[in-house]
């Protein structure tokens, strides 16, 4: 068993395991499973994930409001992106899989529905570009498990109890180890990774336009899809996040604590709370929300 980022890897040190392996044995022994039932599971989930991360690439989703429909193949047919066809890959796959939630489809809520386009995407897209077989994107989705098992145990990945950095931040930090084992860095590495993405995410606020998962959400979930292959990138260089990351972890759930309710999940606050986004919701409770997203007509306050 393990209890902390810092338990992994020791158990993963002491005994020259990946940390892929050692997480595997707690599923097997916390669930008595097999180890062909655990990957199985993973094959499923990851089935999953990958229908949800491409779904809306060509054919935006339609939902309830309309708030975000349409983005994922507007990023996906962007051509120009000055931050390169990797990075520009990853943001379309993560609006596609928020696109899916947002449409009742199925996602994988890894660690929520709100941040379940996060993993898919940057396991998707750095499984591509590393030329990965499935079972080592597997492994990695055991690894980026194992980290969002202990930041649930030790915090929370609520947006309701600690915002948006409990939930895509979560899934961010999860994304960055995975990323890390893909790659082939140390278990060291991979917390190095999980600390550095959630403090690039400290204090993220949970504002959802009119109580919807739709806006801000789509765009954290990209922009935590980036964050994850940047921190990953930060420790693969041998970045050393100085405060370990259950440290980091600790502060995540400290700061969602004190944040006010207003901004957690509540639509009271942030964004939710400004003059258009109160004019969407007004809209919405009176039945008018969709000539807005599909014609783009409402005249602002």
């Amino acid at each position: 068993m393990y209890h902390s980022i810092q338990d992994l890897i020791d158990q993963a040190n002491s005994r020259q395991l990946p940390l892929s392996q050692v997480i595997l044995e707690n599923e097997m022994a916390f669930t008595d499973k097999t180890e062909q039932e655990v990957y199985e599971s993973l094959d499923r989930h990851y089935e999953v994930m990958t229908a949800s991360a491409q779904k809306a690439l060509a054919q935006p989703q339609e939902m309830i409001g309309g708030l975000i429909s349409g983005q994922a193949a507007k990023q996906h047919n962007y051509g120009q992106a000055l931050s390169g066809d990797y990075l520009n890959n990853v943001m379309a796959m993560a609006l596609s899989g928020s696109e899916v939630n947002a449409a009742m489809g199925l996602v994988c809520a890894a660690p929520t529905g709100g941040a379940s386009g996060v993993l898919p995407a940057v396991l998707l897209a750095t499984g591509q570009k590393l030329g990965s077989t499935r079972k080592q994107l597997l492994n990695a989705l055991l690894v980026a498990s194992g980290v969002g098992a202990v930041i649930t145990k030790n915090a929370t990945v609520s947006g309701a109890e600690g915002g948006c950095q409990a939930e895509c931040g979560a899934a961010g930090a999860m994304g960055a180890a995975a990323i890390v084992s893909l790659a082939g860095g140390s278990p060291e590495a991979c917390a190095n990774a999980v600390a550095i993405a959630l403090m690039n995410c400290m204090g993220l606020v949970c504002d959802p336009v009119a109580g919807m998962v739709q806006l801000p959400c789509s765009y954290r979930n990209a922009s935590q899809a980036v964050n994850a292959i940047i921190s990953a990138d930060m420790a693969l260089a041998g970045q050393d996040s100085v405060i370990p990351a259950d440290e980091v972890i600790e502060a995540m759930y400290r700061v969602g604590k004190q944040l006010p309710v207003e901004l957690r999940e509540t639509a009271l606050g942030g964004i939710a709370a400004s003059k258009t986004a109160k004019h969407i919701a007004s809209k919405l409770t009176n039945g008018e929300l969709n000539s807005y997203c599909v014609d783009k007509t409402l005249s602002r306050p």
